[in-house]
């Protein structure tokens, strides 16, 4: 009987400083990476009648966003608009699309919706071939993770 009420306490004194233990640990609060949009408004941007429309979202204090500006502008042509969306000049855009991060580089077709995403640095090669994959049907939106 002695036993059973040693083995009895001992295991009630291990479930305590478990619960114990555990209470004093904190858990840090995850935070949300960011987001981008799913859905456009093709007529808040130039040329919203165009088959494609590549979004960037820059900054002027950014050293990456330039690149990836001039890594967008090359992608311009009849079919495919490109349009440069800079904080401080369209603050609006960033905040109505909850653009939180620069730079963002988005591939939206006519009606709106965004086919591809980029956030950050991206390399030529990536965003050319996503352009062609998404004029051929080869990407449907949020297929892929966004880079």
């Amino acid at each position: 009987m002695i036993r059973l009420f040693i083995v009895v306490a001992i295991i009630l004194i291990a479930v305590l400083a478990n619960r114990l233990l555990r209470n004093r640990l904190s858990v840090a609060p995850t935070q949300a990476g960011p987001e981008m949009p799913t859905q456009i408004d093709r007529t808040d941007f130039a040329h919203p009648a165009s088959e494609w429309l590549v979004l960037a979202f820059t900054s002027a204090t950014c050293t990456t966003c330039a690149d990836i500006e001039r890594k967008a502008r090359v992608l311009e042509s009849q079919s495919v608009a490109v349009d440069v969306c800079e904080f401080t000049a369209q603050r609006e855009l960033h905040k109505k699309y909850e653009i939180d991060a620069v730079p963002t580089l988005l591939i939206v077709d006519r009606d709106g919706v965004v086919q591809k995403g980029f956030l950050g640095p991206a390399s030529a090669t990536d965003i050319w071939a996503a352009l062609a994959r998404v004029r051929d049907g080869m990407i449907h939106p949020h297929d892929e993770s966004c880079s």
